[in-house]
């Protein structure tokens, strides 16, 4: 079997896995896991095949066109290269990690069948999306997942938190979508072509007319898509949905999708010096505002939502400075350890019975209740704060090598600028990630909350999958530094001296000073309230009712859920928690910008619709219906009145001739 059939049943077998899954899920329950499981898990063997076939040597192009469609043909198109294939791989790992996971957590879930086939489809489209060699193609993978989302976070629609999140995540990235396929378009009208080798031909020649404006409308779809600022808002309520989909969304599917898109396209965006600082401004402004918003979030899910449009900033910051390798390397990494992070913190969830109880304040005695959990969580957490020798170490510092790099103005088509931003704010987001790391492990594994139900063991399903995504996160990174620097046609995977002493340093100081924190604000605060609350006479009650009485929270079942006042991310943020909390305002700024003149002008509409244009159309259906009303009334079937009344005309008719002769 040639590799270009290979590649073509990649991305196809999760489509066929999703049809009959939609078909036969119902009809036929038995059949539900199976199609669940074995297409992604065949998709990747097939993407293992082709990434060994094409080795990280030239690009594999195929393409087909089908029908003729004016002047600028759209082709069925394949382009794999090195990295190209290694995401694929990365995609259909993560995928198959989720489906089996969810056999356990969703087993009880009367749409399983349904969440299986979307999840499937979900596949089926970032394949395409990876291996695609022609722009509409890949659009039409890139909107299949737009749609997906809108289902899968909105999986649990009986809440109104799930109907809000899906249609806020389809609303907002759609909003990004309209520019975005403009600059398809454009990019395409200058090329000749849709095809991707041509388009970057075109750049590479100098054909492109107006690469800046090009590139900020593809910007506006990317920052969409990867949830970078000011388009980031959807990503953390899409936490309503089902963990595994979260999972799926956050490590391999959607928002990588913007991140890889540029990479692709990367040439466009050098051939404007503008288009990368503006690049480079929207990394590190997502960068730092997400780490400290996750450091106040008390949702473990939004905190790790946060994280993952942080590290997000990363991989553009990366391409910002001019270096795709970086870019897809820390890709690669954080799609290992974020889908580990994910399942893990749904094991929690499940432990406690309930997805309301992500609640880090709301969680006690979890380390030794799922010590799975634990464990691996802990694995990836290190790789998050980019600890050596986890993964996250070897790929953050290799983004920070190369912003260093551009900031000595040693990257070409970069400006110098841009690479200063990316690293004062990569350096800076490596203090945050390590603190709010460090913080999620506190409260979710040694936190003073009051203790949710315990729900028994987990599926061994959930546990599995946990270690198996553990193995990649912890040698994965150290792998692909030594042995896979060709595949991602990056510039600098090595970083210097000064950027891994100082971006490690700066990690390990930040979750050190959180752990300080918080050792000194245990003492402080919680141990005086824990020894009034132990002598007082009611003994258990009396702390259950102190809690909730001070915590203003009502009480689940016979248990008062109260903040940890040794949460230190209120003590490292101080007066800015507030604002982080609540994602620095942002929404409150689109609703009053954008939603609240929108829904005036509805209001407007709709008075005119029924005050005017009904009052219109009201009035010329009401003169028709009097007049018929009054020749009705001269319609009597009186022969005695019809002679009368032409009487009284020949009268009138006589007098006014008289009239007219006497006047002549």
């Amino acid at each position: 079997m040639t590799t270009t059939t290979l590649a073509v049943l990649v991305p196809l077998l999760p489509f066929l896995g999703a049809a009959a899954g939609l078909l036969l899920g119902r009809g036929a329950p038995g059949f539900v896991r199976p199609l669940a499981v074995l297409p992604p898990l065949a998709a990747l063997v097939l993407a293992a095949l082709v990434a060994v076939r094409q080795g990280g040597g030239p690009a594999l192009d195929a393409h087909t066109e089908l029908t003729p469609t004016g002047s600028v043909p759209v082709e069925l198109a394949l382009h794999i290269d090195g990295f190209a294939a290694l995401v694929a791989i990365l995609v259909a790992f993560v995928a198959t990690c989720v489906q089996i996971y969810s056999t356990g957590y969703l087993r009880d879930d009367p749409r399983y069948p349904s969440y299986a086939a979307l999840v499937s489809l979900f596949t089926s489209a970032m394949l395409l999306v990876v291996y695609s060699g022609d722009l509409i193609v890949l659009l039409v993978g890139w909107e299949v997942m737009g749609i997906c989302s809108y289902f899968l976070v909105g999986h649990y629609w009986e809440t109104p938190e799930a109907r809000a999140a899906s249609l806020k995540a389809f609303l907002v990235t759609k909003l990004g979508d309209v520019p975005f396929l403009i600059g398809l378009f454009a990019l395409a009208t200058d090329a000749g072509s849709f095809r991707i080798t041509r388009v970057l031909g075109t750049v590479a020649s100098g054909g492109l007319h107006h690469p800046t404006l090009v590139a900020l409308l593809l910007l506006a779809g990317v920052a969409g898509k990867s949830a970078q600022f000011p388009l980031h808002t959807w990503l953390p309520d899409a936490m309503a949905g089902p963990t595994p989909v979260s999972a799926l969304i956050h490590a391999a599917t959607m928002v990588a999708a913007g991140v890889y898109f540029v990479a692709r396209l990367l040439p466009v965006f050098e051939a404007s010096g503008a288009a990368m600082l503006v690049l480079a401004v929207m990394a590190a402004v997502t960068m730092t505002g997400s780490g400290l918003a996750a450091l106040a979030q008390d949702d473990i899910k939004r905190v790790l939502a946060y994280s993952t449009i942080g590290q997000l900033g990363y991989m553009t910051g990366a391409l910002a400075v001019g270096d795709r390798g970086a870019a897809v390397f820390h890709l690669l990494s954080h799609g290992a350890f974020k889908a580990l992070l994910f399942l893990a913190a749904g094991v929690i969830i499940h432990a406690a019975g309930t997805n309301s109880l992500a609640a880090m304040s709301r969680m006690r005695g979890l380390r030794e209740r799922v010590p799975d959990a634990y464990w691996t969580m802990t694995v990836a957490l290190l790789a998050l704060a980019a600890i050596p020798p986890f993964s996250g170490f070897f790929s953050k510092e290799s983004v920070l090598g190369a912003a260093e790099h551009a900031a000595h103005g040693d990257t070409a088509h970069v400006p110098g600028a841009a690479g200063w931003l990316v690293l004062v704010a990569g350096l800076l987001t490596a203090v945050l990630t390590a603190a709010y790391a460090t913080r999620l492990w506190l409260l979710a594994f040694h936190g003073r909350g009051a203790e949710a139900p315990d729900h028994g063991r987990q599926p061994l399903t959930m546990t599995a999958v946990l270690w198996v995504l553990a193995v990649p996160s912890l040698a994965f990174g150290g792998l692909a530094y030594r042995a896979l620097p060709g595949w991602f046609d990056g510039t600098s995977l090595t970083p210097t001296p000064l950027t891994s002493i100082l971006g490690t340093g700066l990690a390990v100081a930040g979750g050190l000073l959180t752990h300080g924190v918080w050792q000194r604000t245990t003492r402080s605060l919680v141990s005086p309230p824990l020894g009034a609350v132990a002598a007082h006479p009611e003994g258990n009650a009396g702390r259950v009712e102190a809690e909730a009485i001070a915590s203003h929270t009502p009480a689940y079942g016979d248990i008062a859920y109260a903040p940890d006042p040794a949460d230190p991310g209120r003590a490292l943020l101080g007066p800015l928690h507030r604002h982080a909390a609540v994602g620095f305002h942002l929404d409150a700024v689109y609703t009053a910008l954008f939603v609240r003149p929108v829904l005036a002008a509805a209001s407007l509409v709709r008075f005119l619709d029924r005050e005017v244009v009904d009052t219109y159309v009201g009035a010329a259906g009401a003169l028709p219906r009097l007049l018929g009303a009054a020749v009705r009334r001269a319609q009597t079937g009186n022969v005695q009145t019809y002679v009368s009344a032409l009487l009284a005309g020949t009268v009138v008719l006589a007098v006014a001739v008289v009239l007219v002769a006497t006047g002549a």
